[in-house]
């Protein structure tokens, strides 16, 4: 089989030994704009709040005085435009589809836009869903940026594949919660962005305790915290631990998260995004 070979692997579809190229599943970003750090934001299941600390990391980098975006990749479950009272669709320019703009400037772009009923499921395949992300990236006008946050949807398959590999991702945040399969999820993440080459920048272990409203002290009501043992165990620089907080729940449906603050993911927010 060696003389069949051309040395052109670009035009060979053979696993062989003596493939030395390899393919580059990077995506063009639209060309009228401009984004600098790229923070995906994921975690090994689902419940755990990660579209939560995306939308706030986002209102953090805005309140650091930075330009931020947040690119919705959950498909299936998208939740960042109620979190900012986005409602309706968005057009088209020729520069490319428009995002919609929260109240404090945050650039949103959802499938929850660009179909007719946001409440309708989406019944599609693995390559399709993958395929609308990358199109998030590459067909959405989205200015001038300095971080884009992307809402990553739970697990390891198709999506986080396609943005780790098409998008530039300069670090990931792991969201967690202190139940008893914590270890293993964080693990599945933590080698997934491994084997992407992509930086774990800091683990949120979300739902962490409730504050007694009597003695302020806190209460692990879902289990003692692994935030600490965890970071240290695969290699996390940072850490943070967020509280369950009924007024974060109360904002959030309302439309309001602009509104929160939580000193916990700020700090986290400036530290990342030096």
């Amino acid at each position: 089989m060696a003389e069949e070979c051309t040395h052109d692997c670009s035009t060979c579809g053979k696993n062989c030994s003596s493939r030395t190229q390899e393919f580059d599943f990077s995506a063009k970003l639209n060309a009228a704009s401009k984004v600098g750090k790229v923070i995906a934001v994921a975690s090994g299941k689902g419940g755990v709040g990660k579209s939560f600390v995306t939308t706030m990391l986002a209102v953090a980098a805005m309140r650091n005085g930075l330009k931020a975006g947040i690119l919705d990749a959950d498909i299936t479950g998208p939740s960042i435009p109620k979190a900012f009272g986005l409602e309706g669709g968005t057009f088209q320019t020729e520069d490319g589809i428009e995002p919609k703009v929260s109240n404090c400037g945050i650039r949103v772009i959802s499938l929850n836009m660009l179909v007719k009923d946001p409440t309708d499921p989406v019944v599609w395949r693995g390559p399709v869903i993958a395929g609308a992300v990358k199109q998030f990236w590459t067909d959405v006008h989205w200015g001038e940026l300095d971080v884009m946050f992307v809402d990553m949807p739970p697990g390891t398959g198709d999506v986080p594949l396609t943005v780790y590999q098409s998008l530039p991702v300069d670090g990931v945040v792991v969201v967690s919660s202190p139940q008893e399969l914590v270890e293993q999820i964080v693990s599945k993440s933590v080698k997934m962005a491994g084997m992407l080459k992509k930086p774990v920048l800091a683990l949120v272990e979300n739902m962490s305790y409730l504050k007694c409203p009597c003695c302020g002290n806190e209460m692990p009501v879902f289990g003692e915290s692994k935030a600490e043992k965890l970071a240290e165990k695969f290699e996390i620089p940072r850490h943070c631990r967020l509280p369950v907080n009924p007024e974060f729940a109360k904002a959030i449906d309302a439309g309001a998260a602009e509104l929160l603050e939580i000193p916990e993911l700020e700090e986290l927010a400036r530290v990342c995004l030096k």
